[in-house]
């Protein structure tokens, strides 16, 4: 280990929509973790690693801090409490303003029983006079000591480079637990279902409510074809099936679309993102499903890779 190497685990917690999983992105250079306009976007932590020459951050993108109303939402909950529990650093973000709302003081309150440093995020700086970000830093410290408070804007990469700084001021020393190569510990098959289903999310709108989830069906390697090399004809592909799950038959019908005019652009938005994941060629294939009720089931939760953390 070297000497003054530090490292560690950080989560990332905050309400629905503060930016969560798009600070996470710049932060790490990547998009791994699915970003949206809407509630519980994000329903599993997301694990990825930063690693400079100074330390290893191993960030915790949590879900959205929100009233769990069925299975899914107090699994969702337990994953915050279990992220907490866990963290080394935990970073809280909320959004610039003097009004600390009922979810906010929620938080607040799973804060206070945290051990380890906590330090203030203020997204979306970028959206109201700097007068506004001052009087929301003395709003929230005037709640609570944090180790630090740091203004950002996510959407715009403004100021993120003071958040990673701050955090391995606050790591303990230790070990480079992943090598340098390394920004996620998901399953390819896992993060390609988020990308289809922030696809859907992001293109149905207010449509369809969160009751869809996205299966990997089949995800396969294409052997190459015989021919000349390089040639864009005879490259590598991925063949990829996957089904969209939802809860009501009008959903469906509003996810296929007229003629299947949406489950297209879905497909053709998830295939892009896919390809520069995957660095190749991919053939993406959509199905639509209906089960009923599947966020109150906890065996189809399982099914769908949403599992309790211990």
């Amino acid at each position: 280990m070297k000497e003054g190497y530090r490292s560690g685990f950080v989560t990332i917690i905050g309400r629905p929509n503060v930016g969560k999983s798009t600070l996470m992105n710049h932060l790490i250079g990547q998009k791994i973790a699915i970003t949206s306009n809407k509630a519980q976007t994000t329903r599993n932590r997301i694990q990825t690693v930063y690693t400079c020459e100074e330390g290893q951050i191993i960030f915790l993108d949590t879900p959205g801090v929100n009233r769990a109303k069925n299975k899914l939402g107090e699994y969702m909950m337990s994953t915050v409490d279990t992220a907490l529990s866990e963290m080394d650093v935990v970073l809280w973000l909320v959004e610039p303003t003097t009004y600390i709302g009922k979810g906010e003081r929620a938080i607040l309150e799973r804060l206070k029983k945290v051990h380890t440093p906590i330090l203030l995020i203020i997204n979306k700086i970028d959206t109201v006079p700097e007068e506004e970000v001052v009087k929301a830093i003395e709003a929230y410290s005037a709640e609570y000591e944090f180790q630090a408070v740091i203004p950002v804007s996510a959407l715009r990469d403004r100021n993120t480079k003071e958040v990673v700084k701050t955090i391995l001021k606050y790591l303990p020393e230790g070990p480079q637990y992943y090598d340098e190569d390394t920004i996620t510990d998901q399953p390819e098959r896992q993060i390609v279902a988020e990308i289809i289903r922030e696809k859907a999310l992001r293109l149905l709108e207010h449509e369809v409510p969160h009751g869809i989830a996205v299966v990997i069906d089949r995800m396969k390697d294409r052997p190459r074809s015989s021919g000349r090399e390089n040639d864009g004809e005879y490259a590598g592909i991925v063949d990829i099936d996957a089904t969209i799950i939802c809860e009501r038959d009008s959903h469906k019908g509003i996810i296929i679309g007229k003629q299947g005019a949406m489950l297209k652009k879905i497909g053709t938005q998830a295939r892009m993102d896919i390809e520069k994941l995957l660095d190749t060629k991919v053939n993406l294939k959509l199905w639509v499903k209906i089960k009923k009720d599947w966020r109150d089931s906890e065996y189809l939760l399982k099914n769908f890779g949403y599992e309790q953390h211990e």
